[in-house]
């Protein structure tokens, strides 16, 4: 996967972006041990080297003595990882798609200057529109498609499986429902393929007698999530940084694992030339391969129509071209 050098020892991971997001992840790193060496890059210098010691002061209580440092570019040549967590953040009455202009131009800028000192790793993508940034990210790198990874969906199912965990009184690992499609307005919860235990959701829902308006409700509450975050507190950060952390042991430790992630497809789903959240395998050369769930009719058009509109979006990458 990487370029490996005499002066390299175990998994490296850089993080580009030490924001709420970016730290956070960099702190889920640190805690789970998913790494030998971890780089933090950021262009508010004083910022970063802050944010570098600070984590090293945990790390005598980690579960391994990483070593956390703040970089440059330059380290990227012998990543395993890197992943790219700056870009505007999303404000209060703004859809992920809003942020596309801006981030365009900064991730052209990363991606380049990565690419310039010769990386050969896995790139993840966690800014937003992240599905439109991973399909730039491959464009901008060049790489295989297979090792550039968005994170896609994978909180969208993290929020599916904690509400129905919640609903049927299981832990949300019991749970095996897909949240596909875009990370935004337009995605998709695949009830059709949706169980706990073997039972399918759908049908234990619809046999409350009100099935049809739960799910509509648990959809909205897992479409708007984001949202009532942002109102809240003003930006979501902590899990995502946990799903960023699982793709990354996923990859880290060859596991084949399959996470809802951003990934290009080549006729899966009736789809090709987008990037967009479906369930994948994941290991150590990154998306070894896409899952395809038999959806039903419904579920089919509908993913018919995100895929449209990240497409429009992703017209906006050929500018840079």
């Amino acid at each position: 996967m990487s370029s490996y050098h005499h002066n390299k020892s175990g998994r490296k991971v850089v993080i580009i972006g030490t924001g709420a997001v970016g730290i956070s992840y960099a702190f889920a790193v640190l805690n789970q041990a998913l790494c030998d060496e971890l780089v933090l890059i950021d262009l508010n210098e004083k910022r970063v080297s802050a944010e570098a010691r600070d984590l090293r002061h945990g790390v005598l209580y980690a579960q391994s003595p990483i070593q956390v440092k703040q970089g440059g570019y330059a380290d990227c040549e012998d990543a395993d990882i890197v992943c790219i967590c700056a870009g505007v953040p999303q404000k209060v009455g703004e859809t992920r798609l809003d942020l596309i202009d801006n981030n365009l131009k900064v991730y052209h800028n990363i991606v380049g200057e990565v690419m310039k000192h010769g990386f050969n790793g896995i790139f993840l993508v966690a800014t937003n529109p992240v599905d439109v940034l991973a399909y730039a990210t491959w464009k901008f790198s060049g790489l295989p498609a297979e090792h550039v990874i968005g994170s896609g969906t994978i909180l969208d199912t993290a929020r599916l499986c904690n509400c129905l965990g919640k609903a049927f009184n299981v832990a949300p690992a019991s749970v095996d429902a897909h949240m596909i499609g875009e990370h935004g307005d337009s995605v998709i919860a695949a009830w059709s393929t949706a169980y706990i235990a073997g039972v399918p959701l759908k049908e234990a829902l619809e046999k409350a007698g009100d099935g049809a308006a739960r799910m509509a409700e648990i959809h909205a509450n897992v479409r708007d999530a984001a949202y009532s975050i942002i109102e809240g507190k003003g930006a979501t950060y902590y899990g995502i940084a946990m799903g960023l952390a699982r793709i990354t042991q996923a990859v880290l430790r060859n596991q084949n694992i399959v996470l809802t992630i951003s990934a290009l497809l080549d006729g899966q789903y009736g789809q090709s030339d987008v990037y967009i959240g479906v369930p994948a395998v994941l290991n150590r050369n990154g998306i070894a391969r896409v899952i395809e769930k038999p959806l039903d009719a419904q579920e089919r058009t509908q993913f018919e129509k995100s895929a449209q509109i990240l497409r429009s979006y992703q017209e906006k990458v050929n500018a840079y071209l």
